[in-house]
């Protein structure tokens, strides 16, 4: 069957054993609890932490992912790497293995001059015949993609071969002007973890990505702003951006820290390991506030899905 690139689609979380090996039975717990709650698909990203497992890691989430989904939804594989040939790679064994689509991140070792950057972006859309959805992750990885470099893209292919996952500072501005440069025509989803989804819905948006770990919140915040429950969405949407700001204080492994402390709350995770080296774990301070704020987002959640 196949569904169609749009709504919410969780990015997922990679669980490890206590042995540092990806845990089978903790993915299928959150894959299954992620349609339970209504995500439209799930993928993996930068908060699966692709880019510190090992390749045949890479290869074999993305073939439990398509295995657990089951044809419930839609399935994405980040497939960005630092060479164009490693990049297709990903690219064609995700294909092979089932996916919708794919997701790519440019090659973060080096800022590339544009030409290059167009090659291997290029390069991954020839490889395959799924859709690519082309993710500047610069707020914490990375460097800026340039709008009208997504405009080009566009005039090459077509918005249902190539998608966009904007989240370069300023986000909101950013996607209006993706917007206006491409007449309305670029399929955009927001990356924020649900903290600017409000703002980046009032310019125009075919889904989100959110990880798992606010998952059922930020369905509920789509499902307010799609109704018009402005009251909802501003209660809803106030303590997802608490939590969030207090994983963006640490970048990717602020966001890793926190979305593996709060799986494992949940009980879906049997634990919250990370895969080393890494820069920051959370403090008790931290982690109390954490627990504050998670627990009226739970109440609200409750509340709000009676």
């Amino acid at each position: 069957m196949s569904h169609p690139l749009r709504g919410i689609l969780a990015i997922l979380h990679t669980p490890l054993t206590e042995s540092d090996e990806i845990d089978a039975e903790g993915l299928q717990r959150q894959i299954d609890w992620s349609y339970q709650v209504g995500a439209d698909g799930v993928c993996t990203g930068m908060v699966s932490e692709t880019l510190r497992l090992t390749d045949s890691e890479r290869l074999q989430l993305v073939r439990q992912m398509v295995e657990m989904s089951a044809d419930r939804g839609v399935t994405i594989a980040s497939v960005g790497a630092e060479s164009t040939k490693g990049a297709v790679r990903y690219a064609k064994a995700a294909e092979e293995a089932g996916c919708s689509g794919l997701m790519a991140i440019p090659p973060i070792s080096t800022a590339l001059p544009e030409d290059q950057l167009w090659d291997y972006f290029v390069a991954i859309a020839d490889a395959v015949k799924i859709p690519l959805i082309v993710q500047d992750a610069s707020s914490y990885v990375g460097r800026a993609i340039p709008v009208s470099f997504y405009a080009r893209l566009l005039r090459e292919y077509s918005p249902e071969k190539i998608l966009f996952k904007p989240e370069a500072s300023p986000a909101g501005p950013n996607l209006s002007a993706l917007r206006d440069a491409t007449d309305g025509r670029a399929k955009c989803f927001d990356g924020s973890g649900g903290m600017l989804l409000v703002d980046a819905w009032r310019r125009g948006l075919t889904g989100t990505m959110p990880g798992c770990d606010l998952l059922d919140a930020v369905v509920l915040l789509w499902r307010s702003l799609q109704a018009g429950n402005d009251e909802q969405t501003d209660e809803l949407s106030g303590l997802i951006s608490a939590i969030v700001a207090l994983q963006l204080q640490a970048g990717l492994d602020g966001f890793l820290a926190i979305e593996k402390y709060l799986m494992v709350k949940r009980g879906l995770f049997s634990s919250d390991r990370r895969r080393r080296p890494y820069s920051w774990d959370m403090d008790e301070e931290t982690r109390l506030h954490v627990d504050r704020l998670f627990s009226k987002l739970q109440s609200a959640v409750k509340r709000f899905s009676v």
